[in-house]
C-alpha cells in the first residue's frame, strides 16, 4: 500500500494554536532568533527534537496507574528491570532521569585528563559530558559520512581503520572505552550495520578496550538492519536488538526516545567493580538504585514503552513516515542528507542559502525562515551546534513519535515549498552571546543586514 496509515487510533486531542505571519515575526524577534526561547504554545508544528516528546500509549497510560512509589524496592521498578533484561541481556540496569543522566555518570566514572573517547559521531550531550571530564571526544564516521549526497545504507559506521590508528597513535591505556551511536544522529540519524558492530568489537578484543553503545535510537537502527543488511531480511526485530546489546559491554539510554516515554534514560554495564561505583554515583546524584531519580510511574511507562517499540508494525510506519518526508522535500529541490534517517530529515542549509556564509549561520537562518513560514519549530545541526567544527551546515526536523498524522506532515511540505520559493530571501545571522556549553541552546542572535 501506497499510504502510509499510522498503527494506532486517536483517544485524546490537544489543541493547536494558529498564529499570522506578524506574530511569528514578532515572537521570533523576542526570541533573539533562537527558537528554544520560544514558548511551546506559539509553535504550530514542533519538529525541534523527537526527544521526549512522544505521545504515550494507552498500556502506558494505564501502568502510570500502577506506578508503585516506594522509596526501594518498587515494584515498578522491578517491571522495569524485567523488560529491560529480556530485552538487552544485561543484568546491570540502572535507571537514570535521562540520557545525558547515564552519560554523566559514566563519563565520570571512566573519563578525564588524558583519556581519549572515539565515537562514530558523538551527539551533543555526549561530547559535553566526555569533555566535562576533561577527556578528549573523537569521532570515526566513514568517509561517505561526510558527504549529505552519498548513498550509503549503513552511514553510521564507524570507520575501523580510522579506530585502530587511533588506538594505535594514543595507546589503548588511554581509551577507556569506545562508543558506537545507534544511529548516529549528528550524522542524520542513520544506521550502524550488525557488521560493523562485530568489526569494532573485534578491534576492541584485539586492544582490551570495552565496547559501550549510545542507544537511544536501537529499535529504529534494528529495522534498518533488518530492511538493508544482507542475511537479516528474515529475522525479528527483537532478536537483531539482541545481537546488538550482545557486542557491547555496557550502553547509555534515553528513553525519550526508543523507550517512548516523556522522561526517563537507562545506564547498562556489564564489568561488576564498575557497576557498583556506578550505582553509588547514582545515588550521590540521582536518588536509589531502583529508582534513580524518577517516580514508579515513569519506570511502569518505560516498561511498557520498551516493548512497544520492537512492535514491527510500528517501527514500519515510524521509518516510512520519516522518509516520506525525505521524499517530497527531495521533490522541492531541497538537498538532504541521503538515504533519510529513521526519527528526521535532514537539510543541507549551505546549500538551500549559498548566499549566507557559514560565519553567518545558515542553518541558524533556515530555522527561522521555518518558523515565520509556517510557525515550524526545526533544529540547527551545523555551526551553531558544533560550535564551528562541524562539516556540514544542516537543519534536523526531527518527527515525535505518534504524534503528528500525514496531513502534519503534509503542512510541513506545502510551508517548506513556500520557503524554497523565496529562500534567496533568508538573511544571515551574527552570534550576540556565545555559551561556553551547548550554545545552540541559549545562544542569542541579530540579524545581518
Amino acid at each position: 500500500m501506497k499510504t502510509i496509515i499510522e498503527p494506532f487510533r486517536i483517544k485524546v486531542v490537544e489543541p493547536l494554536r494558529m498564529t499570522t505571519r506578524e506574530q511569528r515575526e514578532r515572537i521570533l524577534r523576542e526570541a533573539a532568533f533562537n527558537v528554544f526561547n520560544i514558548p511551546a504554545r506559539d509553535v504550530l508544528i514542533d519538529l525541534l527534537t523527537d526527544s521526549g516528546t512522544g505521545a504515550m500509549s494507552s498500556l502506558q497510560w494505564a501502568g502510570i496507574m500502577q506506578g508503585d512509589e516506594s522509596y526501594a524496592g518498587a515494584e515498578s521498578f522491578y517491571r522495569f528491570q524485567e523488560r529491560l533484561r529480556e530485552l538487552t541481556g544485561f543484568e546491570h540496569i540502572l535507571p537514570t532521569h535521562q540520557g545525558r543522566a547515564s552519560e554523566r555518570i559514566l563519563f565520570e566514572l571512566v573519563g578525564g585528563k588524558g583519556k581519549v573517547i572515539p565515537n562514530n559521531s558523538h551527539f551533543d550531550t555526549t561530547r559535553a559530558n566526555v569533555e566535562h571530564s576533561a577527556a578528549e571526544a573523537v569521532d570515526l564516521p566513514i568517509p561517505e559520512a561526510r558527504d549529505p549526497q552519498a548513498f550509503h545504507p549503513f552511514k553510521g559506521n564507524m570507520n575501523v581503520e580510522a579506530l585502530v590508528e587511533l588506538i594505535e597513535r594514543v595507546g589503548a591505556e588511554c581509551i577507556p572505552l569506545c562508543m558506537v551511536t545507534v544511529t548516529d544522529n549528528t550524522g542524520g540519524g542513520q544506521p550502524v550495520s550488525l557488521e560493523n558492530l562485530r568489526a569494532v568489537r573485534a578491534v576492541c578484543d584485539r586492544y582490551g578496550i570495552p565496547l559501550y553503545l549510545d542507544a537511544c535510537r536501537f529499535a529504529e537502527n534494528a529495522y534498518f538492519i533488518k530492511l538493508r543488511e544482507p542475511g537479516q531480511q528474515g529475522r525479528a526485530v527483537r532478536d537483531i536488538v539482541r545481537d546488538m546489546f550482545d557486542l557491547a559491554d555496557g550502553a547509555t539510554i534515553s528513553a525519550k526516545k526508543d523507550g517512548l516515554v516523556n522522561i526517563g534514560g537507562v545506564l547498562l554495564i556489564r564489568d561488576p567493580a564498575l557497576a557498583q561505583r556506578a550505582d553509588a554515583l547514582l545515588i550521590l546524584t540521582e536518588g536509589f538504585v531502583t529508582y534513580g531519580g524518577l517516580a514508579g510511574r515513569d519506570l511502569e511507562a518505560m516498561a511498557q514503552g520498551f516493548e512497544e517499540v520492537v512492535h514491527e508494525d510500528y517501527l514500519a510506519y515510524r521509518i516510512r513516515s520519516t522518509e516520506y518526508l525525505g521524499e517530497k522535500l527531495r521533490t522541492i529541490g531541497y538537498q538532504i542528507v541521503e538515504p533519510p534517517g529513521g526519527h528526521a530529515i535532514y537539510v543541507d542549509a549551505a546549500h538551500l542559502a549559498p548566499h549566507i556564509p557559514r560565519h553567518q549561520f545558515p542553518g541558524q537562518a533556515l530555522v527561522c525562515g521555518l518558523y515565520r513560514q509556517g510557525g515550524i519549530r526545526a533544529c540547527e545541526i551545523g555551526s551553531v551546534f558544533h560550535g564551528g567544527r562541524g562539516a556540514t551546515e544542516l537543519v534536523r526536523l526531527a518527527i515525535p513519535r505518534r504524534v503528528y498524522t500525514q496531513s502534519h506532515i503534509d503542512y510541513v511540505v506545502e510551508a517548506s515549498a513556500a520557503l524554497f520559493e523565496c529562500r534567496h530571501t533568508l538573511v544571515g545571522l551574527r552570534m550576540t552571546n556565545d555559551p561556553p556549553v551547548l550554545r545552540h541552546f541559549t545562544a542569542r542572535f541579530a540579524e545581518v543586514r
